[in-house]
């Protein structure tokens, strides 16, 4: 029996908000799974995976579902208020981001190993300093009038579009993390492909998210 156009209209908002429940709890959970793993202060390096984790998958994942209309927890506010929630997120990432690029630096200059030569440590390198140019770029919504020649929806969809580029970085940055010597020898069997999975999940209600944010303008422009 074939469903109607409302049921499916339905079920798709029911599958959205199911997801973005799930997104927020692996947001929180990851973190804190990193931080019982690591037990932040038992060594210089222990502050780095817990950082990386706050930032990638805690702080900057709720920025961004701050502006969905189905799970953002601050959706009864204005916009204005959502907005200015996404900035002080998405600088307490960028700060934590730097603090933990910051240490693993500093604790590879003690231990004489080499910096960036593994391509986790390279996809971070990037996925931090790309953070830093996505909040500068973010400087332009702020104020337009620098942009002459661009409108405001056209800023907001690159500004959307290229976060969404951002946040995956760090995603594969978390994800190729999980492949390192640290994390595969405490983290095995079932255990360490759910933890693969937190960062896909999320990546997969973001990218949804973005996505539909896009038709919604393209519809609204004809």
């Amino acid at each position: 029996m074939a469903l109607t156009a409302e049921t499916e209209s339905r079920l798709y908002r029911s599958l959205r908000v199911a997801a973005g429940a799930a997104a927020h709890l692996v947001a929180l959970g990851f973190p804190a799974a990193v931080a019982v793993l690591a037990r932040p202060g038992s060594s210089l390096f222990s502050w780095h995976p817990l950082l990386m984790a706050l930032a990638f998958s805690f702080l900057m994942t709720e920025a961004l579902l701050i502006f969905s209309p189905e799970t953002s927890l601050l959706r009864s506010f204005s916009r204005k208020v959502r907005v200015r929630a996404h900035w002080v997120l998405q600088l307490l990432a960028l700060l934590c981001a730097l603090l933990g690029l910051g240490i693993i630096t500093y604790n590879k200059h003690l231990n004489g190993k080499g910096h960036f030569v593994t391509w986790h440590g390279l996809t971070g390198l990037v996925a931090v300093l790309y953070a830093g140019g996505q909040c500068a770029g973010g400087v332009l919504l702020l104020y337009p009038k620098l942009m002459k020649n661009w409108t405001l929806a056209k800023l907001k969809l690159y500004h959307a579009t290229s976060g969404l580029v951002g946040y995956l970085l760090g995603c594969a940055s978390l994800m190729l993390g999980m492949c390192s010597l640290w994390f595969t020898t405490a983290v095995t069997g079932i255990s360490w492909y759910l933890a693969m999975l937190c960062p896909l999940l999320t990546s997969l209600v973001i990218m949804n998210q973005v996505s539909n944010a896009y038709l919604y303008r393209k519809r609204s422009q004809h």
